[in-house]
């Protein structure tokens, strides 16, 4: 037989994959790729842009775990309802602040100012509500046997509203001591009533979970239900200047977890990333509708004073917790548990990260008339913020992982006003003590050479001033002349890493790998050097193989890895069990499957080695390979050898016939008998099985007529060959 080995490779389209001999560009240009870092003193807006923001200021500590709750009365006084201990405190216009009172409860939820400048105060898990006067005096004002009191509201005619749970009942409270049976307003259907806002005609607005309603009551009492929103929980009300009502609606129910609220904090979650940019881009998702709430956590609504209703703003990974509604009439502050970050959204759905605290979670926001106040938790402060910017800000982009030590370029960025940036390299995930020192200012926004050392991870920050524009700087249109930062990029080259080949598969013998047809692109895009990607084309262009039937085939196919992402190339060797030297079989190939026609080769145990070669994607000096060896393969072409032993004997109307076979190169594993060319039938060796390089079989056959038979024999081995025999027999 003529020996052959089948190549069977395709037409393999080019990879568009950068080399490792090129530089790598790390661009931050988006809005998506700045949230990612660290915003200090800085805002972020719709386009990515970072600008100084307003200033935030540190007023109290309340050295608690969590502020639930705030309120401002007409003095400028701030009241903070706390976790944990249940404390109130309050912060004067001056921001020196105290104990007021102490509740001895574990939750103060809720914060009301009365008529008269009282406060009443709403607590859980044991459902009081206290009315605490200006100099500290406290009494139970209300205890309508619920578990939790949620939310409050002052009407218009000085009584109280009480939201509560777990019956989901809304209590107009008009005296102190009333029963609950004639201050219960309405009994809804209702897990809880978490939030309780009121306008100044008199309306009241009430947020429930778990079906996530707002319920209308107009002054004479008579409910009307505004909006039924798919996520779980009315979270927070706001009344905006114009009559609008924004609603913040959340997924995961807060009140759960101000229930079995833990007794100790937890720190911020950290704000370094990794950054892959080395990986094959993947199409981007369709942007989605802010009314497609499938994978919310959060929305804002707007409802409009004609009672329509707009979806302004919805999030699938931020978690709100509170929002304040501007009294321009245009959209909302959100305080959320993203980094202690408040968002200004606006009622087109613009959004811009405001500020940023260095707090766990925003959890309320109020006003006196002319600054904002913000509470946190984890740790419980007040803030307070305004028109006042910061004259300094600083932003700390996620951390670049390299995915191998790297050699830095340049850095260059597009800012205007007085903006310096600044770069830092460790080895280590997270930026620790570990990293090097930020570098001196980078003042030279064409570029800069990098003067970090070499490690696997970099990050850059950029420091932000009110500085006066020096002469000739660029302002961009729409920015004014404030400081903006708005793209940075990084040049870098990875070390180069040898490529991994993981696993070699041994198909089964006579199992053959043929390319299927590959994936047609336009020639030009081939010859640009562009990445396919950007033409729509899927990031992996190699079609894998099909299988087929090939006679004596051994087919081969494995998985390989190259770290830096380069083009890879392979080599076949081979060797037989018991040589030393490995023989080149081929070489250049370009795909991950080989096949091999075993009559190339002598029968008997072989070796085989696949090298990855990276030598596409680096100058020869540099180019790295790495290799995988095979089990051992058993090649055997030869068919077994069958023979008739003696003559058939006739016994009365039957033939008995007996076959050898033997096998120089495997076992044999089965036989199949024909009678004058009918349906083969299978037979057993003498011994009950066939498992031996040489094996005898019996046949018995019946001869119904006077005539010529023939009886053929057919045993195959262990690798699919097939030996055959016939005898004639006579009656």
């Amino acid at each position: 037989m003529k020996k052959f080995i089948y190549l069977i490779f395709c037409f393999t389209l080019l990879v568009f994959t950068a080399k490792a001999s090129e530089p790598k560009i790390w661009s931050v240009n988006t809005r998506a790729e700045v949230l990612k870092g660290d915003a200090r003193g800085v805002s972020i807006n719709e386009n990515g842009t970072i600008t100084l923001a307003p200033k935030l200021t540190q007023v109290f500590n309340t050295e608690q775990s969590y502020v639930w709750s705030s309120a401002v009365d007409a003095s400028g006084n701030v009241f903070l309802g706390t976790g944990s201990d249940g404390k109130i405190f309050k912060v004067d216009a001056s921001g020196k602040g105290m104990l007021f009172y102490d509740t001895n409860e574990l939750n103060v939820a809720a914060l009301a100012i009365g008529k008269n400048g009282e406060i009443f105060a709403g607590t859980s898990p044991d459902g009081k509500v206290y009315r605490v006067s200006a100099n500290g005096t406290a009494e139970i004002f209300f205890e309508p046997k619920e578990k939790y009191i949620w939310s409050l509201a002052v009407l218009s005619d000085g009584s109280l509203a009480v939201g509560t749970g777990e019956n989901g009942k809304i209590y107009r409270v008009k005296t102190a001591n009333a029963t609950p049976e004639t201050s219960l307003l309405f009994d809804t259907s209702e897990t809880h009533i978490i939030s309780l806002a009121a306008d100044n005609q008199g309306n009241l607005f009430a947020g429930t979970d778990a079906n996530g309603l707002v319920l209308r009551f107009s002054p004479d009492g008579k409910p009307f239900a505004l909006l039924d929103s798919p996520l779980r929980e009315i979270h927070d009300i706001s009344t905006g200047a114009d009559g609008s009502v924004y609603v913040l609606a959340v997924s995961d129910a807060a009140s759960a977890s101000k229930a079995t609220m833990p007794t100790t904090t937890t720190p911020p979650e950290s704000p370094t990333v990794s950054v892959e940019t080395n990986v094959a881009p993947t199409p981007e998702l369709l942007p989605k509708s802010r009314y497609d709430l499938s994978t919310a956590k959060s929305a804002v609504y707007r409802i409009l004073p004609d009672g329509g209703s707009d979806i302004i703003w919805n999030s699938a990974s931020v978690t709100a917790f509170s929002i304040y509604a501007h009294q321009t009439g245009n959209g909302v502050l959100l305080g959320t548990s993203d980094k202690g970050r408040i968002y200004s959204i606006a009622n087109d759905g613009r959004e811009t990260l405001l500020l940023q605290s260095n707090e766990g979670q925003i959890s309320s926001l109020t006003t006196d008339g002319k600054n904002l106040f913000a509470t946190s938790s984890n740790q419980g402060k007040l803030y307070r913020f305004g028109a006042e910017t910061e004259a300094e800000g600083n932003y700390e982009s996620a951390v670049l992982d390299a995915k191998a030590n790297a050699t830095w370029g340049r850095i260059w960025w597009r800012s205007s006003g007085s903006a310096v940036l600044q770069t830092r390299s460790g080895n280590t995930e997270k930026a620790d003590e570990t990293w090097s020192g930020w570098s001196a200012n980078y003042t030279d926004q064409k570029g800069a050479q990098i003067t970090s050392p070499k490690a696997k991870y970099l990050q850059w920050r950029t420091i932000l001033n009110s500085k006066t524009l020096p002469k000739g700087t660029t302002v961009f249109s729409g920015l004014g002349y404030q400081t903006a930062l708005n793209e940075v990029n990084v040049s870098y080259l990875p070390r180069n890493i040898a490529p991994e080949v993981l696993s070699i598969q041994i198909l089964p013998t006579n199992v053959g790998l043929l390319a299927n047809p590959p994936v047609q692109i336009d020639p030009n895009i081939e010859l640009s050097g562009l990445d396919p990607t950007a033409f729509g084309l899927p990031p992996i262009f190699n079609v894998p193989p099909r299988k087929v039937y090939l006679r004596g085939a051994r087919a081969l196919q494995w998985t390989a890895e190259d770290r830096n992402g380069d083009r890879l190339e392979y080599d076949i060797y081979y060797r037989e069990v018991g040589e030393m030297n490995f023989k080149l079989l081929r070489e250049n190939l370009p795909d991950n499957f080989f096949t091999i026609d075993g009559a190339a080769l002598a029968d008997g145990r072989y070796i085989f080695k696949v090298v990855a070669k990276d030598s596409l994607s680096n100058p020869p000096d540099l180019s790295l390979s790495g290799e995988r060896i095979s089990e051992p393969i058993d090649i055997d072409n030869t068919p077994p050898t069958v023979s008739a032993v003696g003559t058939p004997q006739i016994i009365g109307d039957k033939a008995r016939t007996v076959f050898e076979a033997n096998d120089s190169a495997s076992f044999l594993n089965r036989a199949e008998y024909s009678i004058n060319g009918s349906d083969w039938q299978a037979v057993f060796a003498d011994d009950g099985i066939s498992d031996s390089p040489k094996e005898r079989y019996t046949l018995e056959i019946p001869l119904k007529t006077a005539g010529e038979y023939t009886i053929a024999l057919r045993v195959f081995d262990a690798n699919g060959n097939v030996g055959s025999a016939r005898i004639v027999v006579r009656r």
